[in-house]
């Protein structure tokens, strides 16, 4: 594995799933992923929580993975998100995700069996040490009922150099500085609460992956920049126009609001969901459309 890994950083949006009659849109999709790279996006994420990834088969997820590794031609970093409930299923996405050529892998906590910290090193310790590419823990304790404590990041990372990083989608900041001064400043920690970006980033996230760069990729894009290049100013007033669109990505269940959001605005024909997620209830799509009209993106 390279050690430089000046290449992971900045907006790494999770891309929505697109689907058209139960189907996968495969072709929108890639359409989408053009776009992100025209909106100044550092890369993408495949089968993020955005893109609804319990409601895809593992054929779908592996072809979503390829298809991102054959649009962007190497133009962006591709991330794949290949974590799940079953080891064997992880190890399966992981391995074929790798061989695709995707540049790094997110790998979800195991989530409903709420594993102790032995278990969760043991399984980290267990995918990684099959990759050669960089390794990062998806850390969303609301989603899985999982947290990982900083002496186990710690013990995985003693055993496998390739964990370079976590998606940290919780609002614990004070883990956050935990992590980097155990782990060191160049553990490449990412923010997954959207209204957490630039709180998170101002104490040494080096990233976002932030739904809302599915509708607005240049302005989350340009925070990070701003960040980055130390002007905390400009990247508190994006944070501020950002606000109200973070917030109203959950006024349900992610990404319900935001597909709307994204066909509303022409991005997509049809906000579309599999069973169990559904598409916006009237009341809903109001309050969004609302959003939509104080922020300028309608």
């Amino acid at each position: 594995m390279n050690d430089n890994l000046s290449w992971l950083k900045g907006s790494i949006p999770p891309l929505i799933t697109p689907f058209r009659d139960g189907a996968v849109d495969f072709k929108t999709y890639a359409r989408l992923i053009e776009r992100q790279i025209e909106g100044g996006s550092h890369g993408i994420l495949v089968n993020g929580t955005t893109s609804e990834p319990s409601t895809l088969t593992t054929d779908e997820r592996n072809e979503l993975v390829a298809l991102a590794v054959k649009t962007a031609k190497g133009r962006i970093p591709v991330v794949a998100a290949t974590g799940s409930q079953s080891l064997a299923e992880t190890l399966v996405l992981s391995q074929f995700a790798e061989k695709a050529g995707a540049d790094a892998q997110l790998v979800v906590t195991p989530y409903y069996i709420k594993p102790p910290q032995r278990g969760l090193e043991n399984y980290f310790v267990e995918v990684l040490s099959r990759l050669k590419t960089p390794g990062m823990v998806y850390h969303i304790p609301g989603r899985t009922a999982v947290s990982m404590d900083v002496a186990t990041f710690a013990s995985i990372k003693a055993k496998c150099p390739n964990l370079v990083g976590v998606k940290h989608a919780s609002n614990d900041l004070a883990f956050v500085t935990d992590l980097l001064t155990t782990l060191g400043r160049d553990f490449r920690v990412f923010v997954g609460l959207e209204e957490l970006c630039f709180p998170m980033m101002a104490i040494g996230a080096v990233g976002v992956m932030n739904a809302v760069g599915n509708l607005d990729p240049k302005r989350v894009g340009q925070m990070h920049d701003a960040v980055e290049a130390g002007d905390l100013a400009w990247a508190r007033e994006l944070h501020f126009a950002l606000f109200e669109i973070s917030k109203a990505i959950f006024f349900d269940t992610n990404p319900i609001p935001l597909k709307y959001m994204m066909k509303k605005i022409g991005l997509i024909e049809r906000n579309e969901h599999r069973l169990p997620m559904v598409a916006a209830s009237e009341a809903l799509e109001r309050r969004l459309d609302e959003v939509l009209r104080k922020t300028g993106l309608e």
